[in-house]
């Protein structure tokens, strides 16, 4: 495989932004929960306490899941605890383009081929392997159609999907840093990634093993979350993602499609979950309920539970805006400043 690192278009430290920019970035499948208002209050905080800009992005891109209203609700929700973004709002629904782009700039660097497996198939050559089925009830993909379509199988066939190659070595990339401190430490080596998360800390993964190569584009036209969220973050600067623990898993092959793309690595970190009464993850899929906003002492209930679950102290303010800037000094003394000290003993420590 190319080396990735030698390409015209990976970026210079010097092409990266010099201020924080982080978002918010939710799927329109239905009303805001009390976990993703976590999510939100988290990343407007964290923006808010390094002085930087906070952006809210409506990943929309998944079509047959978008509920009609959905994304309405959500924005009006944020606004009613007064998370207003600094930027209009983007829409992945209007930036196929950009997507096509980088699945362009993947397959001209062989990094990117066509996938033909049915679900039944990639079981079958598992099963065949001897291999485990299910990673997070997901199937490890092992690699039929890499190099080339298997003979026989693709006779009048359109490929089904477009799948990242994960088996070469990709070196590291650019760090997306606002502060000198390097908190996102991550390294690719032997196809495993290692990176530094701001709260959960020294995380690694070995994507090829552990997923396989992994979806860009579906058999139905549409892009995958996986490489949406990379080129989007790209392109719109982001340097920080603050973001739910259940998306943790992600960030790995996030990491490799950055190196592949040429893109920066933003710090990562994964907020705790508000569970269910079933001990669940609470979200829409297990029924969670849609965040009550309609009046402002609903909001700032909903804002107070989200910041008990965060670790910061109760608001006894009287006002959403009083809360929310009580909140920021918390935030920076809980979380920012413990990073910069565990960035310190990391740099020590090198």
């Amino acid at each position: 495989m190319p080396d990735i690192t030698k390409s015209d278009n990976h970026r210079d430290m010097t092409q990266q932004p010099s201020r924080y920019r982080g978002r918010f970035a939710p799927s329109p499948t239905g009303p805001l929960h009390a976990g993703s208002l976590v999510a939100a209050l988290a990343s407007w905080l964290d923006a808010r306490a390094h002085g930087g800009q906070w952006l809210v992005r409506l990943e929309d891109v998944d079509t047959p899941r978008t509920v009609p209203g959905a994304a309405a609700r959500i924005l009006q929700q944020l606004a009613d605890c007064g998370l207003e973004p600094d930027e209009p709002v983007a829409w992945q629904s209007t930036r196929s383009a950009l997507y096509q782009q980088a699945l362009d700039q993947l397959i001209a660097g062989s990094l990117a081929y066509p996938c033909c497996c049915s679900r039944k198939e990639i079981e079958a050559a598992i099963a065949q392997a001897g291999g485990q089925r299910a990673r997070h009830a997901e199937l490890v993909y092992p690699g039929t159609c890499r190099h080339v379509l298997a003979p026989g199988r693709d006779a009048g066939r359109t490929p089904h999907a477009w799948r990242l190659r994960t088996d070469g070595h990709m070196k590291n990339g650019p760090l997306a840093l606002v502060e000198s401190e390097d908190t996102t430490i991550n390294l690719i080596a032997n196809q495993t990634i290692s990176w530094h998360d701001l709260r959960l800390g020294a995380q690694q993964q070995d994507v090829t093993t552990e997923v396989g190569d992994f979806v860009l584009k579906r058999a139905d036209g549409c892009f995958t979350y996986q490489l949406a969220v990379v080129v989007d973050d790209g392109a719109q600067g982001i340097t920080h993602v603050v973001r739910g623990v259940d998306l943790a898993d992600n960030t790995a092959r996030q990491i490799l499609l950055q190196r592949a793309l040429g893109l920066p690595t933003p710090q990562y970190l994964h907020t705790p979950l508000v569970l269910g009464a079933n001990g669940e993850k609470l979200s829409k899929q297990n029924g969670a309920l849609a965040l009550d906003t309609d009046t402002p002492a609903a909001a700032l209930a909903a804002l107070q539970q989200a910041a008990h679950v965060l670790g910061l102290p109760a608001a006894p303010q009287a006002t959403i805006a009083d809360a929310l800037a009580g909140w920021v000094p918390a935030w920076q003394t809980a979380y920012v400043d413990r990073y910069r000290a565990t960035a310190a003993r990391i740099e020590r420590a090198t």
